[in-house]
């Protein structure tokens, strides 16, 4: 029997210095949750590490393999539906690079389990700007993409390229999932304009975010090149699009 109503999903790629201790982390917080990690043909033995740790944490971590980089959007799509499978209320996005807290997760299922959130953002914006050994140059990237994306999506959210998440599951039952388009940096923004579009809450709670110490980052001027023009793509296409509807409770 399940014991948890939360998964955390934590997508990889090269992370075998940081993945055993991510996941010990996660498992070892006051709140009991779950962890599912997918993987995309991580050539570093990442899987391997974790499928070693499954024999620890049988019942609490889980992996999908996957072959090759297939997206940042992909792999959390695939997340999606495996914990909405599985029955989880509370589905969380996560990096394995400790740049999210793990302590933060029981802030970010409050939010959602009590204070009447839909999706709750770990936000570093919310709150001045809350971001640790950070390039300036990439301070200012993502600050003022974040501007960007809400001057022309209209949306109310001080941290829209956010990827440190807990959604309620009816939130990602009602998104039609297949319909998400995008891959990178611009899935994040995607996700939370389409459940704003639907009618869901969204709550910003204040987090810091720590750039990351161990590993190689995934990072590229690519994806910053997606979001702004995706963005602009996806403030357009909504004008032809009707969303689902949150239900009424």
């Amino acid at each position: 029997m399940k014991d948890s109503d939360g998964i955390v999903i934590i997508p990889t790629y090269n992370e075998k210095e940081n993945v055993e201790n991510i996941v010990r982390a996660v498992l070892s917080e006051p709140k009991n949750f779950h962890v599912l990690i997918i993987d995309d043909g991580s050539p570093d033995g990442t899987a391997s590490i974790v499928k070693s740790l499954q024999k620890e944490f049988p019942e609490k971590l889980h992996i999908i393999e996957r072959e090759g980089k297939l997206g940042l959007g992909t792999a959390y799509i695939t997340g999606f539906k495996w914990a909405l499978e599985h029955q989880y209320e509370y589905i969380f996005e996560m990096d394995a690079d400790f740049s999210h807290n793990p302590d933060d997760l029981i802030k970010l299922h409050k939010a959602c389990s009590e204070e009447g959130a839909d999706v709750a953002i770990g936000s570093r914006y919310i709150s001045g700007v809350n971001v640790v050994n950070w390039p300036m140059g990439r301070v200012l990237m993502s600050y003022f993409a974040s501007k960007y994306v809400r001057i022309i999506t209209g949306l109310r959210i001080a941290d829209t390229t956010a990827g440190f998440k807990c959604y309620r599951r009816e939130v990602l039952e009602t998104i039609e999932l297949d319909k998400i388009k995008f891959k990178g940096y611009a899935f994040q923004i995607e996700m939370k304009f389409t459940a704003y579009k639907c009618g869901f809450t969204i709550k910003e709670v204040p987090i810091v975010f720590v750039n990351r110490v161990l590993g190689n980052s995934k990072m590229s001027g690519g994806i910053f090149g997606e979001a702004i023009l995706g963005v602009i793509r996806l403030k357009w296409d909504s004008l032809f699009r009707k969303y689902p509807q949150k239900k009424n409770k």
